[in-house]
């Protein structure tokens, strides 16, 4: 199977359904919303590039802006139309060559794509699309997943909830990440991400850039609280939270730990 099959079938068949509301993907949701929240304003043309099944199309179209959903899965498409909670435009399109007019959208998401291209040339063809849809001064919030983030997550469980670090199959995984920043699953683990390219903070700051964009910021979503042993039980607890919350705050622009972040969300300006 070549990775755009495999990335395709990964979400045509239901991979985002439920992933923010169970482990990490809560914290992620969460962090994501307000991260969000900071800079899109109700009111603002929003394009959610890649934005599976509407998840913060919903949100977004919930506090007042008007919200086009654009997604490389048909099904995930449909579930979106058939849930939403708010009103907002869903269709099926490619990151690369979107069906909108140039300067149509007061700020754009690339929350997804920028991972699941391979090739940087992809890449760039992706944030030229986004560049020629936003308006001048327009808005895009981008996320990349870390290069280091299947190897921190395996060593934070390490023959405490499972042994991959001793399984060669999960070792060679390791060495392409780290190395290439390639992700390529396992046909062992079926239920692993699909192809993918995981960014350093630095090499995704630079890609858009290179795109023309200036970037403003480079926030940790999860941040460095990630590996926190019981998260979701302490996420619950009002008090834990709080406490979490101010130390990802604290932290969540230093450098020095972006790339801990499995995360990292860039807010850039056309």
């Amino acid at each position: 199977m070549d990775n755009k099959t495999e990335i395709f079938d990964f979400y045509e068949n239901g991979a985002e359904i439920g992933r923010l509301e169970r482990g990490l993907g809560v914290i992620e949701a969460a962090r994501t919303k307000e991260l969000l929240s900071r800079f899109i304003k109700p009111g603002m043309t929003v394009y959610d590039v890649g934005g599976g099944i509407g998840y913060y199309s919903d949100w977004l179209a919930g506090k007042g802006c008007t919200v086009s959903l654009y997604e490389l899965a048909p099904s995930a498409v449909r579930y979106a139309r058939e849930h939403q909670t708010a009103p907002y435009y869903a269709a099926a399109a490619d990151a690369r060559s979107l069906p909108v007019g140039d300067g149509s959208c007061d700020a754009l998401l690339l929350m997804g794509p920028l991972y699941h291209l391979i090739d940087k040339e992809d890449r760039l063809k992706a944030l030229s699309e986004a560049w020629r849809a936003l308006r001048p001064g327009g808005l895009l919030i981008a996320t990349g997943i870390s290069k280091f983030s299947s190897t921190t997550w395996a060593l934070s469980v390490y023959r405490t909830a499972n042994d991959f670090i001793d399984d060669e199959v999960y070792m060679d995984m390791l060495r392409g990440e780290l190395t290439k920043g390639e992700h390529h699953r396992p046909e062992k683990y079926p239920n692993f991400i699909a192809e993918a390219y995981f960014h350093t903070p630095e090499a995704f700051s630079a890609e858009l850039t290179e795109a023309g964009f200036n970037v403003d910021e480079l926030l940790a979503v999860e941040g460095i609280i990630w590996p926190a042993p019981d998260l979701n039980a302490k996420w619950e607890d009002p008090v834990s939270q709080k406490r979490l919350l101010e130390l990802l705050r604290l932290t969540e622009s230093e450098p020095s730990v972006l790339g801990y972040s499995p995360h990292f969300m860039a807010v850039a300006r056309k």
